[in-house]
């Protein structure tokens, strides 16, 4: 299991015009084949009337990669989309690419040049982010250790994800799993060994 990757936050979409030829990108985070599948079927309903939608995705399980020219002469289009992908180490991501034909042939060249340009605009559009593993956390504390010890997991590089506040504080949190360790250390410093880190799990989670 890899310590960290790279996908994109959320849906986006983002448009250019070369030589009257309308180049519309779309991007989605997917976990599955079928997902990107899925959202390359959408696109293809709502753009049915388009000459092309060129399409890629890459996945982290399998390590899949997957593309389409969908008509547009061999290696001209998907290829370069998922080239840009690939350059960019996006994952769990995919990208496809809708050609409104202008009337005017833009050669090889300049059919690399926009469906890798397109695909860059809606990576830019969805938010290329970081995904790092990290071990869910929980703690209890005393009313009187919990100020200490949250301010130790934020500035130790963890994240509060809720604070339970009954006979005692229970603290749920998230950190990078190489963190774990040395925060452990700390809350032991802190507490003359009475509170230890419990981990509950692991999770990915965008890291700012």
């Amino acid at each position: 299991m890899s310590v960290s990757y790279k996908t994109v936050r959320d849906f986006g979409c983002g448009e250019l015009v070369e030589k009257r030829s309308r180049f519309i990108g779309y991007c989605k985070p997917v976990t599955s084949e079928q997902d990107a599948i899925d959202f390359i079927n959408k696109i293809k309903r709502e753009h049915w009337d388009a000459r092309h939608n060129v399409y890629a995705y890459r996945l982290r399980e399998g390590q899949i990669k997957r593309y389409s020219d969908d008509g547009e002469p061999q290696g001209t289009a998907g290829m370069p989309v998922l080239d840009v992908m690939l350059k960019n180490n996006v994952e769990d991501a995919v990208v496809v690419i809708t050609r409104y034909f202008g009337g005017i042939l833009l050669g090889t060249g300049g059919l690399v040049r926009a469906y890798s340009a397109g695909c860059s605009l809606a990576l830019d559009k969805a938010q290329i982010v970081t995904m790092h593993l990290c071990a869910e956390c929980a703690v209890i504390c005393s009313y009187t250790q919990y100020g200490k010890l949250n301010t130790l997991i934020v500035s130790n590089g963890g994240y509060i994800d809720d604070a339970d506040f009954a006979d005692n504080v229970t603290l749920r949190f998230h950190i990078p799993t190489e963190l774990v360790t040395y925060l452990d250390k700390q809350f032991a410093d802190a507490t003359a060994g009475k509170i230890s880190v419990e981990i509950i799990g692991e999770k990915y989670y965008e890291i700012y």
